[in-house]
């Protein structure tokens, strides 16, 4: 690589950057979110479309503000959309899934999420669980991480913390 090359691959980064951060600034922070499997699939196309301009000579910043600019702005359409309507909402967006209740594992509901045991034991750890009898609920999240609900002192959960999540089948 020449200095010339490295000089064009330098402004090309500092460009495609501040195009970046233009865009998100308009379409605002959802821009980058991961709140939906739309949201992180956009995510994933962003930093495609970010390492095309860098890495590919023949794409310009024109292009990939362009693209960007596309994406970010059916983003915002489709979010906008499943917003408004009941229909698209449960059409486009997978409802969470309880994989643990009560201090019980769900082994069929792991297995209808394709997670394993030992998957959601290191979550459990991670959440700093001690006793499983701590957990309230473990939920599978539409964007595929997963929520550890847990106290000691056995207080009520707020109903409204399940609002959106599947509860059918908590045969527990």
């Amino acid at each position: 690589m020449t200095l010339l090359e490295s000089f064009w691959l330098i402004l090309s980064v500092i460009g495609i950057y501040t195009i970046i951060i233009i865009l998100t600034r308009v379409f605002g922070l959802r821009t980058f979110a991961k709140m939906s499997s739309f949201d992180f699939a956009s995510t994933i196309a962003m930093g495609s479309v970010l390492a095309s301009v860098i890495l590919n000579s023949n794409y310009s910043l024109v292009k990939g503000a362009i693209a960007l600019a596309t994406i970010i702005g059916f983003q915002t359409l489709f979010s906008f959309l499943v917003r408004k309507s009941g229909f698209l909402k449960t059409l486009f967006t997978n409802k969470p899934q309880i994989i643990m209740w009560n201090g019980k594992i769900l082994h069929r509901k792991l297995k209808s999420c394709n997670v394993s045991e030992d998957d959601l034991i290191a979550k459990l750890r991670e959440a700093n669980v001690h006793d499983f009898s701590d957990v309230k609920a473990v939920i599978f999240e539409s964007t595929g991480d997963v929520s550890v609900i847990h106290n000691s002192e056995q207080k009520p959960v707020e109903t409204r913390m399940f609002q959106d999540v599947n509860t059918n089948d908590l045969y527990v």
